[in-house]
C-alpha cells in the first residue's frame, strides 16, 4: 500500500478550502499536496500558502502530465466535472469529484433561457448519456472514482447507517432537507451555469444520503432495492417579491432555475423518501436527515449542530471566528460550528477516499451513488415540468 498520496486540486474556491482542511487531519497516510490549479493565479497562490501546496498553475493539463500526482481533486464548476474527470482517468489518475457529478448546461442551438425553454426529458437523456460515457472511461482506467458528497459522511448520517446495518432495520420512510437564503453568486440563478437550481445545488446533499441509507439497508438485509419512481413540485417562489426592500434578506435571484423543490421518491420495495430544498429560508443553513424504520426513529442534524450556543452583542474581534453558515450577523444567539470538518463529514469523506486509493477497495461514496443521484435529480426536473410521476 502507498504510504504517501500526492494530490493535485483543480479550483481554488470554497470546496477546495474544505478539502484542504480535511486533508490536514487525515490519518494513516501522508498527504502530499502537490499542485493547486486555478485560472485566477492569485486565488491559487493564496491556497498554496494556506495549505502548503508545492506549486500553483493556471492550466490543469500541465498537472495531468505530472507523473508524481496520484489523484486529481476536482473542485471546479459543475459544467467542467465530466470533462476533467475523463481527462484525469485517461492520464492515469484517480479522481475525487465534487458534487454534483454533472448536469445539463446547454447545447448549440438551444433556445434561451435553457431552464425554461429546453425540455427536461432532453436534459435527463443527455445527462445519462454523459455519465454512461464517463463510466466506460472510469472502468477502463482501473482507477478510483470518489464522489465528494459530505452529507453521506456526516457524523449523524454515519451513525444512522451503522444502526440500520446492525439492526437490519426495514426503512419505511426517509426525509431530508437543505434550505438556505440563497447564494450570493448571480451565476446560481442561471441554469446554464449550475445545471439547475436549489435541488441540484443544495438538495443533492440530503438526496445522496437517503439513497446511501437505502442501499445500506439493502446490503444488510440481502435485498435488491432501487428507485422505482419520482414525483416533484418546483417553482420560483421569490419572484413574488416585487421590491428591493422586500427582497433585501433573500439572496435568491432565479432567472430560469427553481428556488423551491419538493420531491417524493418511491423505492422498488414500496417504501418512500421525501427531499426538500429551497433558497427561501432565513436563519442560516438548515440541513437534516430523518430515518423512520420498523423499529427505530433517527434524526440526524447536519447544520446547524446544537453543540454550543453563543450570544454576542457585537462582532468585535470575531472576524476570523467561524460561527455559522449563511447568517448575515454573528450577534444574538447562534449555534457556532464545532469540529465542523468532522460533524459535516468532510474529514470522513477524505479519510475514506484516501483509504480507497491506498488499499484498492471501492469508496463508500463512489460512481454508483453519483450516477443514481443525478438520475433522480433530472427525473425530478422532468416530473415537475410535465406534472406527472416519472418511472425509472
Amino acid at each position: 500500500m502507498k504510504r504517501e498520496i500526492a494530490v493535485g486540486t483543480i479550483g481554488a474556491g470554497y470546496a477546495a478550502r474544505l478539502h484542504g482542511e480535511a486533508y490536514r487531519r487525515v490519518s494513516g497516510c501522508d498527504i502530499r499536496l502537490k499542485t493547486i490549479v486555478d485560472l485566477d493565479r492569485e486565488k491559487a497562490e493564496e491556497l498554496q500558502k494556506t495549505y502548503g501546496y508545492e506549486e500553483c498553475l493556471t492550466d490543469y493539463h500541465l498537472m495531468l502530465e505530472d507523473p508524481k500526482i496520484d489523484v486529481v481533486d476536482i473542485c471546479a464548476p459543475p459544467n467542467l466535472h465530466v470533462k476533467m474527470a475523463r481527462e484525469a482517468f485517461q492520464a492515469g489518475k484517480h479522481v475525487i469529484c465534487e458534487k454534483p457529478l454533472t448536469g445539463y448546461f446547454g447545447e448549440p442551438g438551444d433556445p434561451e433561457p435553457i431552464g425554461l425553454q429546453v425540455p427536461k426529458k432532453k436534459m435527463l437523456e443527455k445527462v445519462l448519456a454523459d455519465m454512461d460515457q464517463l463510466r466506460e472511461v472510469w472502468l477502463a482506467s482501473g482507477k478510483k472514482f470518489c464522489y465528494a458528497e459530505n452529507y453521506v459522511y456526516a457524523s449523524g448520517v454515519q451513525k444512522a447507517m451503522e444502526i440500520v446495518e446492525k439492526k437490519k432495520s426495514k426503512i419505511l420512510f426517509l426525509k431530508g432537507e437543505e434550505s438556505l437564503k440563497g447564494s450570493g453568486s448571480m451565476n446560481t440563478g442561471e441554469w446554464k451555469q449550475i445545471g439547475g437550481g436549489a435541488l441540484i445545488r443544495a438538495g443533492c446533499h440530503p438526496l445522496s444520503s437517503l439513497l446511501a441509507l437505502k442501499q445500506t439497508e439493502a446490503v444488510a438485509r440481502g435485498e435488491e432495492i432501487s428507485v422505482a419512481s419520482v414525483s416533484a413540485d418546483m417553482g420560483m417562489a421569490s419572484k413574488c417579491l416585487t421590491t428591493d426592500y422586500e427582497h433585501r434578506h433573500i439572496a435568491a435571484r432565479p432567472h430560469d432555475v427553481e428556488d423551491y423543490a419538493n420531491l417524493s421518491i418511491t423505492f422498488s420495495d414500496g417504501t418512500k423518501a421525501s427531499v426538500l430544498a429551497s433558497d427561501l429560508v432565513l436563519g442560516g443553513t438548515k440541513g437534516y436527515v430523518e430515518v423512520y424504520t420498523n423499529d427505530s426513529a433517527i434524526h440526524c442534524r447536519v447544520s446547524p449542530v446544537d453543540v454550543v450556543s453563543s450570544y454576542f452583542l457585537d462582532e468585535d474581534r470575531l472576524e476570523d471566528v467561524a460561527v455559522s453558515e449563511m447568517l448575515p450577523s454573528k450577534t444574538g444567539w447562534n449555534h457556532p460550528f464545532v469540529a465542523d470538518e468532522t460533524l459535516r463529514g468532510f474529514l470522513g469523506e477524505a479519510q475514506d477516499f484516501v483509504g480507497s486509493i491506498r488499499t484498492g477497495r471501492e469508496p463508500f461514496s463512489g460512481f454508483p451513488l453519483a450516477y443514481e443521484t443525478m438520475k433522480v435529480i433530472y427525473a425530478a426536473y422532468q416530473s415537475a415540468e410535465e406534472g406527472r410521476r416519472i418511472f425509472l
